[in-house]
C-alpha cells in the first residue's frame, strides 16, 4: 500500500540512522493525509501492556466507538486476539517494523481486510520501545479480491 510506503519513509527519515526516532521527532503536520489511519501506541514498560494513546478517525469507523484511552487488551478482537498479541509483542521485543494483512480484523468486520504496519518509537532517544507508530488501512474484502484478481490477469 503507498500509505505504508509513505509513514516508513517518513519514520526512516526521522529515525536519521538510529534504530527508531523519538516520539517528539513525529509531528502529524509532516502526514496529514494518513492522520485517519494512525495510532500512537503507548507501551507500558513496567507491565508490557500497551494502551491507545490516539486513534484516527477510520478506527473509530472500523471500531464502533472511540477506542482512545483504551488498553488493547480491552479491544473487540474475537478469535483475532492472539494474532494482534504476536503482532505487537514482535514489534516491541525486536524494536523494529512489522506489517501484515488480515482479513475480519475484529468481530463483525470479516468484510473487511486490513494493511496495517507498526513502527517502534523510543521515548528518550536512549530507552527501548516506548511508543508505536501504527498505520491501519481498511478496505472492502470484495474490493481486495478485485484488485488482487486484476493483478495478476
Amino acid at each position: 500500500m503507498p500509505e505504508q510506503r509513505q509513514l516508513y519513509d517518513y519514520w526512516i527519515s526521522k529515525a536519521a540512522g538510529r534504530a527508531m526516532p523519538d516520539r517528539s521527532d513525529i509531528h502529524p503536520g509532516h502526514i496529514p493525509r494518513l492522520l485517519p489511519n494512525i495510532s500512537l501506541i503507548d507501551v507500558q514498560s513496567e507491565t508490557g501492556g500497551c494502551r491507545v494513546r490516539l486513534a484516527g478517525t477510520r478506527l473509530r469507523d472500523v471500531y464502533d466507538r472511540e477506542i482512545t484511552g483504551l488498553e488493547v487488551d480491552e479491544l473487540d478482537l474475537g478469535d483475532k486476539r492472539d494474532y494482534w498479541v504476536a503482532a505487537f509483542r514482535r514489534t516491541i521485543e525486536e524494536g523494529k517494523p512489522t506489517q501484515g494483512i488480515v482479513r475480519g480484523p475484529r468481530v463483525n468486520k470479516e468484510h473487511l481486510v486490513q494493511y496495517w504496519l507498526k513502527l517502534p518509537l523510543s521515548r528518550d532517544r536512549h530507552s527501548g520501545v516506548g511508543m508505536l507508530l501504527c498505520l491501519d488501512y481498511f478496505q472492502s474484502a470484495a474490493e481486495d479480491e478485485s484488485l488482487m484478481s486484476q493483478a495478476m490477469a
